[in-house]
């Protein structure tokens, strides 16, 4: 018996050691390892190379068929449409649709417009809306532009020159800028319910007074300039408009963008027949684009025959040599 026992014990003592023995593959590793160059805590994650900024926009990225475009359309296939009506709010969605399809966020501003006359017809009251395009967060404080044409028209009138022009050049602004930078955020606004309806200015560019209205003072001490395309479709040479006796700084800032686009001006002072008397009455920059006479201004033969598109490049190119 002690024998066995003790041959027992012999062998239990033997397996310990083969156990414990170096060559043991399944044995703890040595404390504390040192740590490779990926786990060093001492190095931050390495930052990732932000992307390539976009080219800053040219005149030449106009493309003046997008403008065209917009003019045959809203003229021919919408037709008359006072900023109340059925045929405005079909305009606007079809005007919201282009913006966003390059690559513009739109914002529809509803406001209130009363019943009056307008040029040729009574009109009835109701709704209308602006289209306010962004692209990005404008931030509070930051500096900005503005440009803005209207997209009603008086009754009877299919408003190809007037306005459709303009917002056909908002539209190629707005596609030309949808892969370039310009200097300064832009906010494009289609506005509605510019036209009269009734005489003096209390009955005029109801879309815009109340596009100025609900700015911030935070906007109104950063806004740097608005500009508002009004009827930029006929004519040879590109008139400058502001409500003051003679230039400003914006109207000497637009002259010279368009001197550098090769485009001939005209100086056309005491002009506050658009939207950009919105603002300039309430102490901000603006000043208009566009305003030549023609034959067939608030009629039914304001057709897309009446629109050239030399006046469209040019006043295209204009606004884009401004924000570049």
């Amino acid at each position: 018996m002690r024998r066995a026992t003790a041959a027992a014990a012999a062998a239990t003592l033997a397996l310990i050691a083969a156990c414990s023995s170096p060559s043991d593959t399944t044995a703890d590793p040595a404390p504390n390892p040192r740590p490779t160059q990926a786990q060093s805590p001492s190095e931050p994650a390495p930052t990732p190379t932000p992307p390539p900024e976009p080219p800053r926009v040219t005149p030449d990225d106009a493309r003046v068929r997008t403008a065209m475009d917009a003019v045959r359309h809203l003229a021919l296939e919408i037709g008359p449409r006072p900023g109340t009506t059925k045929a405005y709010f079909e305009a606007a969605a079809w005007v919201e649709r282009q913006l966003t399809g390059s690559g513009w966020s739109v914002e529809r501003q509803r406001f209130p417009t009363p019943a009056g006359y307008s040029w040729n017809a009574p009109v009835e009251a109701g709704p209308s809306v602006n289209l306010i395009a962004t692209q990005g967060e404008l931030q509070p404080g930051e500096p900005w532009l503005a440009v803005g044409a209207h997209l009603d028209t008086v009754p009877l009138a299919p408003g190809a020159e007037d306005n459709a022009s303009g917002i056909g050049v908002l539209l190629a602004v707005a596609e030309a800028l949808q892969d370039t930078r310009s200097r300064l955020p832009v906010v494009l606004v289609a506005f509605g319910s510019e036209e009269p309806r009734g005489e003096g200015d209390a009955h005029h560019h109801y879309g815009s007074r109340a596009y100025v209205a609900s700015l911030t003072p935070q906007q109104r001490q950063s806004l740097r300039g608005m500009v508002s395309m009004d009827r930029v479709g006929v004519g040879d040479v590109l008139p400058v408009g502001t409500p003051a006796d003679g230039p400003t700084a914006l109207t000497d800032a637009l002259v010279e963008a368009a001197r550098s686009a090769g485009v001939e001006t005209v100086l056309d002072t005491g002009q506050d027949s658009s939207d950009h008397w919105s603002f300039v009455r309430d102490g901000l920059p603006g000043a208009r684009l566009g305003g030549t006479s023609y034959g067939a201004y608030h009629s039914a033969a304001d057709l897309p025959a009446v629109v050239n598109r030399a006046q469209l490049e040019r006043t295209a190119r204009t606004v884009l040599a401004w924000l570049r």
